[in-house]
């Protein structure tokens, strides 16, 4: 590339968001850059590792029908842990072994590879290990991105560079980092023969599981754990907010954590003999909507985790098919701004506009509550010690007589207890 490269569109960051929007940008036949500072897409990702498809099925129906996936998700698991005992929850309902699928487990460095090499086919240049030091502006418009002290100029720069994304912070869409907007998570991949794996979590064929795990996992903080099984491995991992991590002296330490999660009984035995692969750690947006700065401007739009789009609402944590629509219509948006030669902040509000009427807004201003609900400590302590103990004399057989069921659940319920969890349903009702 010669100085002053020009483009209809950049894209910064390799991730969903920026490949979904390259690829579509790409189809249309305009010439579309793509910036990764990782040696391939997905070298710098850390998701869990699962896709819900029903929300973009039709804005990718050419691409599902080949992606590399790993299982399709047949069983959601929940296991609310105490200290010293745990309490599981498995659902397997029909309809989540009915095709299509509705949503798969997937490795991310795989997934994001094939996804690179998509774009590329449609016309896409795809530049790794390459950084957008600092965007260019004329006359309050972004017309470009300096990398490496060579200037690419664009009619349009799509920030997908990630949760800190320094390319929407530069261009002053982005309000100032709060911890409490944010998490940390860390995945550790952890391989084992397939057979094995089906045998441990009961599977057949292509079947996968999808596992929660909340209360004593995360030392009674905000967020909690996960597990998700691929073809040959497992997705293990952990979702901590950063302010729980902070709050206390000493500090807690996310891999530490992560450690005594792995060593629970509950945990251990699943990954035994299991071969750990790869381990990484990631900043993860959770503020919602609330915390999110301005998604467009002057010849820019922001995507993806650069946007904050990424929610947890305690039974699901989505963040991947967000990033593929919010790709998808900044690239719509991008491509009728060039159709109509305008790149102002008006023709750009376009996007806003796109994801305003799509599944995307509509559930960010849904679950707008979710964050300040779900901080709650009472749900990763009280809680699971509650339901904990409540179990453990409901099965216990003593020497002597057995007291009846409603005496024994009755006994853990004290009127102030109840008056408390009564405000807590309050709350959850807002969900």
């Amino acid at each position: 590339m010669t100085e002053e490269a020009k483009f209809d569109v950049i894209v910064v960051g390799a991730g969903l968001s920026g490949l979904a929007a390259a690829y579509t940008i790409a189809k249309e036949g305009l010439e579309v850059l793509v910036l990764e500072r990782g040696e391939y897409p997905g070298a710098k990702n850390v998701t869990g590792g699962r896709l819900y498809l029903n929300p973009i099925r039709n804005m990718f129906a050419d691409l599902l029908a080949e992606a590399p996936f790993e299982r399709y998700i047949a069983n959601e698991d929940v296991c609310i842990m105490d200290e010293d005992r745990s309490v599981s929850v498995r659902y397997s309902g029909s309809e989540l072994a009915e095709r299509p699928y509705s949503s798969y487990s997937i490795l991310r460095s795989n997934f994001d590879k094939w996804l690179g090499r998509k774009c590329e086919r449609q016309g896409a240049m795809l530049v790794t290990k390459s950084r957008a030091d600092e965007i260019i502006m004329d006359n309050g418009r972004v017309i470009g991105v300096r990398t490496g002290g060579e200037e690419l100029l664009a009619d349009i720069v799509i920030a997908a560079d990630g949760v800190l994304s320094f390319t929407a912070q530069k261009a002053g869409l982005r309000q100032p980092f709060q911890a409490a907007n944010f998490a940390v998570g860390c995945k550790e991949v952890i391989e084992m023969p397939r057979e094995r794996l089906e045998a441990i979590f009961n599977l057949e064929e292509d079947e996968g599981l999808a596992r929660l795990y909340m209360g004593a996992v995360t030392k009674g903080k905000f967020g909690g754990g996960f597990l998700y099984t691929n073809k040959e491995s497992v997705s293990l991992g952990l979702v901590v907010g950063i302010e729980g991590l902070t709050a206390e002296m000493p500090r807690l330490e996310i891999h530490k954590i992560m450690e005594d999660f792995k060593q629970r009984p509950e945990v251990a035995k699943l990954i035994k003999n299991g071969e750990s692969v790869e381990y990484s750690a990631h900043v993860i947006p959770e503020g919602g909507v609330k915390s999110m700065g301005k998604l467009y401007g002057a010849g820019i739009l922001v995507a993806g985790d650069a946007a904050g789009f990424s929610m947890n609402i305690g039974i699901t944590v989505r963040g991947m098919e967000y990033a593929l629509a919010s790709g998808y219509y900044a690239a719509q948006a991008a491509i009728r701004a060039k159709k109509n030669e305008d790149y102002s902040e008006d023709s750009l509000a376009f996007y806003k506009k796109l994801l305003d009427d799509s599944f995307v807004m509509k559930d960010f201003n849904s679950f707008k509550e979710s964050l300040s609900i779900l901080e709650n400590p009472r749900l990763f302590t009280y809680y699971p010690h509650l339901l904990g103990n409540i179990m453990k004399d409901l099965y216990a057989v003593p020497d002597g007589a057995k007291a009846k069921i409603y005496p024994t659940i009755r006994k853990h319920l004290s009127n102030k207890n109840l008056m408390g969890i009564g405000k807590d349903a309050w709350r959850m009702m807002k969900l």
